[in-house]
């Protein structure tokens, strides 16, 4: 029997399994098994906490498909409450190594418990063959220079442009009139597996509120839609200020709830704030 923990950031569901304690074989396999919403468990993926020799801990995701993504910023607040929640560490500062480099988090406690989480994100990556994104328009704003890509795509009339951004793992990032009105479904699918995109992307839809607050609607790779999505938010903040939309601090509302992000001038980081949440805890038979 395995056992499990599922939690939720805005939304954003993974099961969380101590591989500290518990050996896993076949990380791939399991993750296509236990997120199956009807045979599994259920959740957006399955990530596995284990250790590290350069952080206090090391964080693992599969998607639904068996893929792995290099980093996210709902499931690395889960991460957080994990292990202060169960006693693996009493810091209230933590690091934790990921497949898009060591991530440092301030733990916000309430009743003994983690209740909010600050992400240090570190730098975008804006370079087009480190998110990657190939035969791409280059833009330069304020003197930062970018990468866009102009697609056809099925309801549009006209080309769609595209802001890429890499938070550790590849954006493309679309501003509309009103992100209610856009079928993600018809269109996510296609700007994920893009020709210009050798890895397949993750796709955000933008509309904007104020020059403070965006809405946003994500396309997740090897997942499909979901109700939120954190390098996705920090994704969007950073195009919406390239795209001079807002100012560097921004709240998003995704379908799942609300994150607030900055994109600090000083050190070029970006910082993610949100709550993490336990669902409940349960054992599987993987037999």
């Amino acid at each position: 029997m395995l056992k499990f923990t599922k939690m939720e950031g805005i939304g954003n569901d993974y099961i969380y399994v101590d591989a500290i304690n518990q050996r896993i074989e076949n990380p791939s396999e399991l993750a296509k098994k236990i997120s199956d919403r009807h045979f599994g468990v259920g959740s957006d993926g399955l990530i596995l906490i284990s250790e590290s020799d350069i952080a206090d801990f090391k964080m693992n995701i599969y998607n639904p498909d068996g893929s792995q993504a290099e980093m996210c910023g709902n499931g690395i607040r889960c991460v957080g409450k994990f292990v202060y929640d169960k006693g693996f560490t009493d810091k209230t500062d933590i690091t934790i190594e990921t497949l898009a480099g060591i991530k440092t988090l301030e733990l916000t406690i309430e009743n003994d418990k983690v209740s909010l989480v600050k992400v240090d994100m570190g730098e975008p990556i804006l370079e087009a063959d480190k998110i990657p994104v190939v035969n791409f328009n280059e833009e330069i704003k304020d003197g930062i220079k970018f990468a866009s890509v102009n697609m056809d795509l099925p309801s549009f009339n006209d080309k769609v442009r595209f802001t890429c951004v890499s938070m550790g793992n590849p954006h493309a990032i679309c501003f509309i009139d009103d992100v209610k009105k856009i079928e993600i479904e018809k269109v996510g699918s296609v700007i994920e597996n893009s020709s210009y995109f050798p890895n397949r992307t993750n796709v955000e839809f933008i509309d904007i509120v104020s020059n403070h607050e965006i809405n946003m609607r994500v396309w997740e790779r090897g997942v499909g839609e979901t109700l939120a999505c954190g390098t996705g938010a920090c994704a969007s903040v950073v195009a919406s200020i390239l795209n001079g939309y807002t100012e560097r601090d921004v709240v998003v509302n995704l379908l799942g709830g609300k994150l607030e992000i900055e994109w600090k001038l000083e050190d070029n980081h970006v910082y993610l704030k949100g709550p993490a949440r336990t669902i409940f805890e349960g054992e599987i038979d993987l037999d």
